[in-house]
């Protein structure tokens, strides 16, 4: 297993290098919309533990990719991320005041500029994407729009929004989850994978188990925060999915219970990895990480 040390100092770089190359895509730009743009900034360069980002450079290392290659997959990741939280956050969704411990866009600016600053997050993840070169660059766009969309995440936000005040099963949750936190995941994974190998390499198929993993248990990690953290520590309020009759899986499996079904997913991601050697270590590592270490 990769060191805490060394995993800890490779995040730290990996989140450095997505955001200065974020950052970069507001230098030096004579914006037509500056509102627009300042907007945009708050939802994507305020804070971000950019998980996303780092699975992709995880996943894409573990078979041989380079940095540089990956550094498109995993702004566009980012920007879809950023996107979705700023329409999550809004009065029609889930109404949230912070996010990251900082006012949300729609409270910093108002709920218009968020709703087209969001929009404007997801046309720029496409065009960070689109204008990379890249021989199977169809593939990384048909992942990045499928896990995006109507059958990932929106898909899942849906299916959130139909379930608060109702009594979904762990399956049904787990299938909500699924789409709405799990999409993102999975498509990290694979974008990194993509930018190596050949869509057929059967590798791709044990990083997409982990991947289905490690994203439920992250979900399920977030719901046992959402109890026990602090609004100061988890950067947003805590104890809203309780006021809002949100469908946990404390709620259905206890504190103990969620707990103990995150560790055994992580054990499954783990496991998932054994076809790809030791190069797989940083997954391994990370896949713990996010749960002992609240990532």
């Amino acid at each position: 297993m990769v060191s805490d040390d060394s995993l800890v100092s490779r995040l730290a770089s990996d989140r450095a290098r997505v955001d200065d190359r974020l950052e970069a895509l507001f230098a030096e730009r004579l914006a037509p919309a500056p509102r627009l743009e300042a907007a945009m900034r708050h939802g994507l360069l305020v804070g971000g533990k950019r998980l996303r980002p780092v699975l992709v450079y995880a996943a894409g290392r573990a078979l041989g990719a380079a940095d540089d290659d990956l550094d498109a997959p995993a702004m566009a990741l980012e920007l879809i991320h950023a996107y979705s939280l700023v329409h999550d956050d809004l009065p029609a969704m889930d109404d949230d005041d912070l996010r990251r411990g900082q006012p949300t866009v729609h409270r910093a600016y108002d709920e218009a500029t968020a709703i087209l600053a969001g929009d404007a997050l997801q046309a720029l993840a496409f065009e960070v994407l689109a204008r990379a070169s890249h021989p199977r660059l169809a593939a990384l766009v048909a992942t990045l729009a499928d896990a995006a969309g109507r059958d990932g995440m929106v898909a899942g936000q849906a299916l959130d929004l139909a379930a608060v005040g109702g009594h979904p099963d762990v399956a049904a949750l787990a299938a909500m989850h699924g789409h709405k936190t799990g999409a993102l995941i999975r498509a990290a994974v694979r974008l990194g994978g993509l930018v190596a190998v050949d869509e057929a390499d059967p590798r791709l198929a044990a990083l997409d188990v982990y991947a289905d993993a490690i994203g439920l248990a992250f979900q399920i990690h977030d719901d046992v925060l959402d109890v026990t953290g602090d609004t100061a520590t988890l950067g947003k309020t805590s104890g809203a999915d309780a006021a809002r009759a949100k469908p946990t899986y404390p709620s259905l499996l206890g504190l103990e219970g969620a707990c103990r079904r995150a560790d055994e997913l992580v054990e499954t991601a783990v496991a998932a990895l054994a076809p790809l050697g030791a190069d797989a270590t940083p997954l391994a590592g990370l896949a713990h990480y996010m749960i002992e270490r609240d990532y």
